[in-house]
């Protein structure tokens, strides 16, 4: 499968919502043709460069990118609100003439959405805390500005008995770096992903 990526200072979960504000000509062209065919691009990590000018390098495994919603509000500017899908790893990359590169990939098999254990219940509750105050304070700061209210950064339904769900929304918020998010999307399996979510937040004071 060929594949546009975009190379981001970001990691994108499956499931995950993806804000994105688009201006340079080589991703306009690049979001143009996915929308034309209703196709994803490829998120990922950069390891080396920046989001603008040159092409970066990046890690090697990735995220699929669906556009959800999109917005023109000047012309040039692109605001793009994108779902994360499935995982994928980079076999080979190829730079095209205005800069954009397209990747051989390999799709990563979907973790299984085994339900959540009830060791895991906290996480969850911890979860619905977040979601609940994101919201609020998203209400609140539009209100002020006296612009609609926009939608919070989780994209319904909300699913606090999935294993998966909850380990993947849990390490977007996570305050730590990026190449850390990194190894936490890349593992294979949700629950191992709980455990160590888990038990950053019990050694940080977050849960007991």
């Amino acid at each position: 499968m060929q594949l546009p990526l975009f190379p981001l200072n970001t990691v994108l979960f499956p499931g995950g919502v993806l804000p994105l504000r688009v201006f340079e000509a080589r991703y306009m062209d690049m979001v143009r043709a996915c929308m034309k065919d209703s196709a994803p691009f490829g998120v990922v990590l950069i390891t080396k460069g920046s989001e603008v000018g040159r092409p970066a390098a990046t890690e090697a495994v990735g995220t699929l990118a669906h556009i959800a919603a999109w917005d023109m509000p000047q012309l040039g500017l692109l605001h793009l609100r994108a779902i994360g899908g499935d995982r994928f790893r980079i076999a080979q990359t190829e730079v095209m003439a205005d800069g954009l590169q397209v990747a051989s990939i390999e799709p990563i098999a979907p973790d299984d959405d085994l339900p959540l254990q009830e060791q895991y219940l906290p996480c969850a509750d911890l979860l619905r805390r977040v979601i609940a105050d994101v919201g609020s304070q998203r209400a609140a700061d539009d209100d002020e500005a006296g612009e609609p209210i926009n939608a919070i950064p989780f994209e319904a339904p909300y699913r606090f008995e999935s294993s998966v769900w909850v380990s993947n929304r849990l390490c977007e918020f996570m305050p730590i770096a990026l190449r850390a998010k990194q190894k936490l999307m890349e593992l294979p399996d949700a629950a191992s992903r709980l455990e160590l979510v888990q038990r950053f937040l019990r050694q940080h004071g977050v849960l007991k």
